[in-house]
């Protein structure tokens, strides 16, 4: 189990590093990939939506629908929406 504290490596264009989770806001699923959003970037990684889910702590992260999973500690503004469903907006966009 992956906690808010541990890190996960991503590769952002040329450069390449550490980032912790608790500063990712959300995953998204993009076909067989999955993409990172945390600060200005929004690199992709070769994990599946699933495999993620199953290994992230689900205190802080939740998943939202079949294409995204969100962390909680940055969820800025929630919102009533279309067909009974909620807007989510995220610290940091």
């Amino acid at each position: 189990m992956l906690h808010e504290d541990d890190q996960v490596f991503v590769k952002t264009g040329n450069a390449a590093g550490f980032v912790k989770l608790s500063e990712i806001r959300l995953f998204e699923k993009c076909r067989q990939l999955c993409q990172v959003f945390f600060g200005p970037n929004k690199p992709l990684i070769l994990k599946s939506l699933n495999a993620l889910e199953e290994r992230l702590d689900e205190k802080t992260f939740f998943r939202a629908n079949r294409k995204h999973i969100v962390n909680l500690r940055l969820i800025d503004k929630i919102e009533p929406y279309f067909n009974g469903g909620l807007l989510l907006e995220m610290k940091g966009g």
